[in-house]
């Protein structure tokens, strides 16, 4: 930890802000912010649809050159300033309006992804049952269309000859597509007709606020405990299903339609463009949630290690979590004796619709309906604590005084209360449209402007150089070349094709076969400019604020880094960042006596070098 051999009392703790209680907690918090919902509903549904196997190498090579480089930049800089995703910008105090982007990309998802975790705490609750309400067509909600897999109408299916095989199959509604749009959501016909609020969706809503609330009360003390379950039962959850999966008929072919490479669709940009998408989102950059964790890490910690072993698990869970959901879809495909594509979805499709179907033909359905759903209820807690966190920690790091320091746990209520109302009428007949809408656009090209514009702004505007030194005296050791030149020229060329990609892909949004209206696509275009917008209207004003006769000198006045940038605890700041102990730069630092104990005289002025094998090495400059 840097000390000092025979100095006990150089202790590397923020006892002002708080750490993590070991390295653990740190990792698995952030295994749970990457690892989301979108791992099991997403990206098989990607790999499958994008030519199996093959999908799978513009995937890892979007992982070493994209991924991990920008996992370990946002890591290695929460890390150093030890400040949330707004503190860290009096790097490069005019880019500020990046970290407001991040604040309201991550109030954006935090408002809807408890909606969809609400969702699946109701589906929870509902498989507490002898049979799952969804197994037959003999409900008040069913129509004349229903047929269930379990229905004995559907035992003649093979006489049929194949004409009326495609025609039964195409007509059909299955007891669970009628469950989830007729009594779930009770769906409306236009997302202006926002209906009814549905209150067992209300009353869910509630639940898990009121857990998110309950994980969050001591900030990253309380979290940290948590996540030693939220983030490991998702993989014991994944793992039984898999094992239940694998020794079913059918399982097989499910399983040869996600993996058969098409090798032909590698030379295909669309392909590349999702590999280089699904990463980036998956991984959780951007959100300012990365920051907001490794603030919380001791100064020296190796984040560099940190960064790899958490993308690599995130990937490794992608891949896994197919073989889970196609070993079931390919049962039921087999089950039904039509092709796989017939059954294949993604989204709230897959995770509400065509997985809990495929679950009533297994023996004791409701018991692997309850597993999958509180795999889903833990998978979205685990990112749900990281995006309250970042807001909560934004807020209270800008204020900065004592005094909201200690009320933290009042600003933490606080947002999940305006969360919570917030979210309501995602809970109406409407809901689903609005939480659709919200996914395709809150949190999509946004991101990718702000993670270019941090990438400019840390390599070009702050400087490499600069950049390099600061790792390198956290670290004890410089990013290795290859992350170097990834951050100045690599990264931000994908990301920047990733934009290019996304605006030519631009499809108006649908949900099944209701067309959004042109006033709906607006509104979600206003909520992406939301997050952008911030970073222009802040450099403006910061401009203006600058002291400054031209405006090149204010320029260079706003984009200078800003005195108190730097490590937090006075005993890390050396070399450049040794304080001038004017009053100015002394009241932003964390100052801890090294030896309470002894008088002023003998205070140590030791400047610690990490060693890159984790050493602390020191010379003694005692006078």
């Amino acid at each position: 930890n840097g000390a000092v051999p025979g100095e006990r009392s150089k202790q590397d703790k923020s006892v002002k802000r708080g750490n993590w209680g070991n390295q653990i907690e740190f990792v698995l918090t952030s295994v749970g912010y990457a690892v989301g919902l979108g791992n099991v509903w997403r990206f098989p549904y990607l790999c499958y649809r994008n030519g199996g196997g093959a999908f799978m190498f513009p995937y890892f090579i979007m992982l070493v050159f994209c991924g991990i480089p920008l996992f370990f930049m946002e890591l290695s800089f929460g890390q150093f300033a030890s400040q949330g995703c707004l503190g860290v910008w009096r790097v490069s105090p005019m880019f500020k309006g990046v970290g407001y982007g991040m604040m309201v990309v991550s109030t954006y998802i935090g408002i809807y992804y408890n909606v969809v975790i609400c969702i699946a705490f109701y589906y929870f609750f509902v498989s507490m049952t002898r049979v799952l309400p969804w197994t037959y067509c003999s409900n008040p909600w069913n129509t004349p269309d229903c047929a269930g897999v379990l229905d004995r109408n559907l035992s003649g299916r093979a006489a049929l000859n194949l004409t009326q095989l495609l025609n039964t199959t195409q007509k059909r509604t299955s007891p669970s597509e009628e469950y989830w749009r007729r009594y779930v959501l009770d769906l409306s016909d236009d997302i202006g007709n926002l209906g009814e609020v549905r209150l067992p969706l209300l009353g869910c809503l509630g639940v898990s606020w009121v857990v998110v609330f309950l994980c969050l009360i001591k900030g990253v003390k309380s979290s940290g405990k948590v996540v030693y379950f939220t983030a490991t039962f998702p993989y014991v959850v994944l793992t039984i299903l898999f094992v239940r999966g694998i020794t079913l008929d059918g399982a097989l072919t499910g399983i040869m339609y996600y993996l058969t490479p098409q090798w032909d669709k590698i030379l295909n940009a669309k392909v590349w463009g999702d590999a280089a998408s699904q990463i980036f989102y998956s991984l959780g950059c951007a959100w300012g949630g990365l920051i907001t964790m490794a603030s919380y890490n001791k100064f020296h910690n190796n984040c560099y290690r940190d960064s790899i072993i958490i993308s690599i698990t995130n990937c490794a869970t992608s891949v896994y979590a197919g073989f889970v959901i196609f070993s079931i879809l390919g049962f039921m495909a087999n089950h039904l004796g039509v092709d796989v594509s017939k059954v294949a979805d993604h989204g709230p499709g897959l995770a509400f619709v065509a997985y809990p179907e495929a679950l009533t033909l297994l023996p004791i359905s409701p018991l692997w309906s309850i597993l999958f759903f509180f795999m889903l209820i833990l998978l979205g807690l685990g990112t749900q604590f990281c995006l309250l966190e970042t807001l909560v920690t934004a807020i209270v790091d800008e204020v900065g005084n004592e005094w909201i320091i200690r009320r933290k746990t009042f600003v933490t209520l606080g947002v999940a209360v305006v969360g919570f109302l917030l979210g309501v009428p995602l809970t109406t007949q409407a809901g689903i449209y609005w939480l659709l809408l919200m996914d395709n656009y809150a949190a999509s090209f946004s991101l990718v402007i702000i993670s270019c514009i941090m990438c400019v702004a840390i390599m070009y505007i702050y400087g490499h150089r600069n950049y390099f030194k600061d790792i390198e005296m956290m670290l004890g050791f410089p990013p290795p070349l290859f992350f170097q030149i990834c951050w100045r020229f690599i990264s931000p060329a994908i990301i920047f094709f990733i934009l290019v990609f996304t605006v030519i892909q631009y499809r108006p949004i649908s949900y099944n076969e209701y067309i959004y209206p042109t006033w709906a696509i607006s509104i979600g275009f206003l909520m992406a400019l939301s997050s952008v917008i911030c970073i222009p209207i802040y450099a403006i004003y910061k401009v203006c604020r600058s002291e400054g006769d031209t405006l090149l000198e204010r320029l260079k006045n706003a984009t200078k880094a800003s005195k108190d940038w730097g490590p937090a605890l006075a005993e890390h700041r050396s070399g450049r960042y040794a304080p001038a102990f004017s009053p100015s730069t002394e009241s932003h630092l964390e100052v801890q006596p090294l030896q309470p104990e002894k008088g002023q005289s003998e205070v140590v002025a030791a400047s610690p070098v990490q060693g890159s094998n984790g050493s602390a090495h020191s010379q003694d400059s005692r006078l």
